[in-house]
């Protein structure tokens, strides 16, 4: 696997647990182990300034997710193929208000969004009411796997 993360947030961060929890998260959708996933790491300007590029949404945004080979999770018996899975974006200040606000460590925050990430780039959403039950659910199992505690409360901006 092939996972790279770039902290231009001015925030420290635990990456390697950012690197472990995105093992962790291949492992369990059966990605290729060769899929390739960039995580960044940016500050709200930034943020901001990709929220506009991307979603054409002015304001600072927790995570963005840019699908690159549009993979979706595989089987045991059929991973999916090798490809570039894609890009996050995390913003550390927005994932420190919304832990604040909803009660749990930045940390625990920034494990949320990276899931969330991820699930966005194999092509989860939660536009719709079935969407967000079965993608939020799948957050928590994934992190709940991961921490081996309660998944924290999703974090909504």
């Amino acid at each position: 696997m092939s996972i790279e993360v770039n902290n231009e947030s001015g925030v420290t961060v635990d990456e390697a647990e950012l690197v472990a929890l995105a093992r962790f998260v291949f492992e369990r959708l059966f990605i290729h182990p060769q899929a390739e996933l960039s995580i960044l790491l940016v500050d709200e300007p930034a943020m901001e300034k990709l929220h506009i590029e991307l979603m054409d949404e002015p304001g600072s945004t927790d995570v963005l997710s840019v699908p690159m080979d549009e993979l979706t999770p595989g089987t045991p018996d059929k991973p999916t193929p090798q490809g570039m899975l894609g890009d996050i974006a995390i913003c550390p200040q927005v994932a420190e208000v919304q832990a604040k606000n909803a009660g749990h460590s930045t940390q625990d925050e920034m494990l949320l969004l990276t899931t969330h990430g991820i699930l966005h780039l194999l092509g989860f959403d939660h536009a719709e009411p079935e969407e967000k039950e079965e993608m939020f659910g799948l957050q928590r199992e994934l992190l709940s796997g991961f921490t081996g505690k309660d998944a924290p409360a999703e974090t909504i901006q």
